[in-house]
């Protein structure tokens, strides 16, 4: 049973930085995609990043990309985002994602498409 727990998430003010952990156990397979998502109340879950376990070919949403970074531990499966000059619109609850894969499809920033959710980390932006 695949079991992904977040960590790392917090208060900040605007244009500060953050950096939010994903650690992963009960993984059985080698190549997967992985992925960060947020949630903001009343608003639909988005996503914000996704990696290739094995090949490290990221994506981001145009929302975050030159701000957010995404990366794994190759060797224990934990994901990372590092989050900087973040936003007052940044703020939401932060969920990581996994699912078998090879790579990454293109359209991996559906939340549809992941089989495994951690229960996620507030980030709030002030």
């Amino acid at each position: 049973h695949v079991q992904l727990v977040e960590s790392g998430g917090g208060s900040i003010q605007a244009g500060g930085s953050l950096r939010l952990s994903c650690s992963a156990s009960g993984l059985t397979r080698s190549a997967y995609c992985m992925a960060w998502f947020r949630q903001a109340p009343g608003k639909e879950r988005e996503g914000a990043a996704r990696i290739d376990t094995i090949g490290g070919a990221t994506y981001y949403a145009d929302s975050v990309k030159g701000r957010f970074t995404i990366s794994r531990d190759k060797a224990n499966y934990t994901l990372y985002l590092q989050m900087n000059n973040l936003r007052v619109e940044d703020t939401a609850m932060y969920y990581c994602a996994i699912r078998i894969a090879a790579s990454c499809p293109s359209d991996a920033l559906r939340g549809d498409y992941y089989a495994a959710w951690g229960q996620g980390t507030q980030v709030t932006v002030s």
